[in-house]
């Protein structure tokens, strides 16, 4: 098979145009930094709080349908063990924006925090906070990894090039753009992406339903032609699994900082409201295309077809069925713009997951932490810094493997077990807990979850649950929902060990949290006092006082 070039120019001409998009952007971040009233650091990070709803509507929907949304609902209904009553994404997402419009959104806006971390300093300090916060940046991370990761083996399936090419190169543009213009390239270039992915898409839809080696979808849907029904089966057995993995994508998202990033950078709080409602309204409607490609590709006698037999999933690459079908049931011209609305998808992912990174490195561990003197100046560097570090790092993580398992397990998985909790606690039920059961619901989501195991990622699975699901290779199949029981038992813990220690504290046993506080940050005052002083002797060596 030789390079497929045509295909290669539609994906650099796209490229080239979100670049050009997040260069233009990047200019009008810097008049709104000479215009904001704010720090310079926020129009960075939240857009100055006054980015246009439009865009704003925009941005928060291309965040959530990203590369993994697309390709992800398009394998659930091909894949024959599983179907379209196992795609949750767009219900999951709809909950999520829902959820957050209704109860998250207007605690974090009523004090102008500026990252999730914001709150967890001002309750817990902020070396606690930090220590918390480190699942979060790590699943950020790990995030653009799995995006770039699988962008990399869709190309590369596609386009016949090797895939640390596509993915050096979208994480080249998504870091250039997002260094020069902040949360307004980003937000801007997912205006851009989201109409080439609605409108790529839909380009294609009518060219594979037309396919003559697919069969009627309706008739496939319900009966087994060339494998099982698209529309699958849920037994009651894989209900409590079902829910499970509902609530991971439905409430695991209020965790995310490019979430807050979105609802954090509206000019009202009725505004914020609406970009979530109407994001929640948009985001199953993007997922119908990836539902009917997925949904031919199960009705598809794949060995009348270019791509021959066995078939995708016979050949484990129903991860893959999206790209697939766009080369081998549509016309080559379709194919092209089919492409680059999945370039787009991912694209509009991964400049998210990296301002989100970078923002909290820069404003929680820099400023708050490292150097409370920082400048606007330093503290935008900063920022610019850690997307550059954070890109670079994914894109090492993406090229290392093929499995993108790894990537989703820690950065939706672990994030839902251990960090949900941790935030209901921290917006809602502020005056009930402390330091001291936060850290004991880190500890005990940590030690459960690594009980639970994962063979996916060859972590054993130690623990035994009710339902489990001995299968040959001697691995359970978990049919117990042991995330959303993580989550809510260190829900539990979090509120029974703080209650525990305030009873402790009132018979002196303990150290009050404000006392904990002050000290570490006399700590570090008398850090900075003696580097001072230090500098000071320095400066006294070189330039000795003359005598009067």
């Amino acid at each position: 098979m030789a390079v497929n070039w045509p295909g290669l120019l539609s994906i650099g001409v796209f490229y080239i145009t979100v670049l050009g998009t997040g260069i233009w952007a990047s200019r009008k971040a810097k008049r709104e930094e000479k215009k904001c009233t704010e720090s310079r650091s926020e129009v960075a990070m939240v857009g100055g709080r006054n980015l246009n709803i439009l865009v704003s509507i925009f941005t928060m929907t291309a965040t959530w349908v990203g590369g993994g949304y697309i390709l992800g609902t398009a394998e659930m209904v091909y894949d024959p063990t599983k179907g379209l009553v196992w795609a949750v994404g767009p219900i999951a997402c709809s909950l999520n924006l829902i959820l957050g419009g209704m109860f998250f959104t207007i605690p974090m806006r009523s004090k102008k925090y500026v990252t999730l971390m914001d709150p967890f300093q001002e309750k817990y300090g902020n070396t606690v906070a930090a220590v918390l916060f480190i699942p979060v940046i790590l699943s950020d991370i790990f995030w653009t990894a799995g995006v770039l990761a699988a962008l990399g083996g869709t190309v590369a399936v596609v386009m016949d090039i090797p895939s640390s090419v596509a993915v050096c190169i979208s994480a080249a543009v998504a870091i250039l753009y997002t260094v020069l213009g902040g949360l307004y390239s980003v937000a801007y270039t997912d205006v851009i992406q989201l109409i080439f992915m609605f409108l790529g898409l839909w380009i294609c839809v009518p060219f594979i339903l037309t396919s003559p080696s697919a069969a009627n979808i309706t008739a496939a849907a319900v009966n087994k032609l060339y494998q099982d029904p698209w529309v699958g089966k849920l037994e009651l057995e894989d209900a409590a699994y079902w829910i499970d993995n509902l609530l991971l994508l439905g409430i695991g998202g209020v965790c995310y900082q490019a979430f807050y990033q979105r609802v954090l950078s509206a000019a009202t709080d009725t505004q914020a409201k609406i970009t979530c409602y109407i994001g929640a309204v948009l985001c199953p409607i993007l997922g119908i295309p990836s539902i009917i490609i997925g949904a031919v590709s199960a009705s598809t006698y794949w060995n009348q077809t270019t791509f021959g037999s066995p078939s995708p999933y016979e050949q484990g690459k129903a991860g893959m069925i999206l790209p697939i079908a766009l080369q081998h049931l549509c016309p080559f011209y379709a194919s092209l713009i089919g492409m680059g609305a999945l370039a787009a998808a991912v694209m509009s992912s991964v400049d998210s997951a990296l301002l989100s990174a970078a923002s909290q490195l820069a404003r929680n561990i820099y400023k708050n932490i490292i150097c409370r003197q920082a400048s606007e100046k330093s503290v935008l560097v900063v920022v610019k810094v850690s997307v550059l570090l954070c890109g670079v790092i994914g894109a090492c993580l993406a090229l290392t493997t093929s499995s993108v398992a790894l990537f989703w397990i820690i950065s939706s998985d672990v994030l839902y077990s251990m960090m949900t909790p941790q935030v209901i606690c921290i917006l809602y039920l502020s005056q009930w807990v402390n330091v001291y059961g936060a850290c004991c619901g880190f500890v005990f989501s940590l030690l459960l979850r690594g009980l639970v195991g994962e063979p996916m990622v060859g972590l054993p699975d130690v623990l035994p649950l009710p339902w489990d699901r001995i299968q040959e290779d001697g691995h359970r199949y978990r049919l117990f929902p042991f995330r959303t029981a993580i989550m809510l038992l260190t829900f539990v813990v979090i509120l029974l060990v703080s209650q525990m220690s305030i009873r402790l504290k009132g018979k002196k046993l303990l150290t009050n949290d404000a006392e904990m506080n002050e000290m570490h940050d006399l700590g570090l005052n008398q850090k900075n006092v003696e580097e001072n002083e230090a500098l000071n002797k320095d400066e006294e060596q070189f330039n000795p006082t003359i005598p009067q």
